[in-house]
């Protein structure tokens, strides 16, 4: 049995991550899905919790025949540690799926072997697309698996990043 390891910050879970999971499926036999930043929300760039991205994840995922773990993994900010941090706080795995040159180089000395994951349609199936979108009001929908699509509108997550988008300092006319 294999097991492999995928890790994102997944805000919010999209096509693409959908793709890639799918690819990494034909080679595994369990995914252990890594969400990165765990403990960030309420931002711009992380708007959404770790337990709603383990949703968006579990509920996206049901479909494919594959068993996943869903880990939320909490920034720790020292790269010497971060494999050992990751490991203490997922079932173990014997293949790491990244693109990321660092993740790539910390998983490497480790002893842990890497795999490139394949991108799909990266100019627009990525997260920062999704949220600008959001808060723009345009259509992001398409780009998330219904299921994300589902959780989103549970919490109200359109509205809270849009929320904190907005800036509390009034333009003047010199702006």
């Amino acid at each position: 049995m294999t097991r492999g390891f995928y890790i994102g910050r997944f805000q919010p879970y999209h096509q693409g991550h959908h793709r890639v999971v799918a690819d990494i499926a034909e080679e595994v036999d369990e995914l252990v899905v890594g969400i990165g930043s765990a403990d960030q929300s309420h931002s711009v760039r992380n708007p959404f919790t770790g337990g709603e991205r383990i949703m968006m994840i579990t509920k996206a995922l049901a479909d494919l025949d594959l068993v996943t773990y869903a880990v939320p993994l909490e920034d720790i900010n020292r790269n010497a540690v971060w494999v050992s941090h990751v490991r203490s706080m997922s079932p173990n795995f014997d293949v790491a799926y990244s693109n990321n040159p660092l993740v790539v180089r910390l998983f490497e000395e480790a002893g842990i072997e890497v795999r490139g994951s394949p991108m799909f349609d990266r100019e627009v199936l990525r997260g920062t697309e999704i949220r600008e979108r959001m808060i723009a009001g345009d259509d992001w929908t398409e780009l998330v698996p219904d299921a994300v699509e589902n959780v989103v509108s549970e919490v109200d997550g359109v509205e809270r990043i849009r929320q904190v988008s907005d800036t509390d300092v009034e333009a003047t006319p010199n702006d």
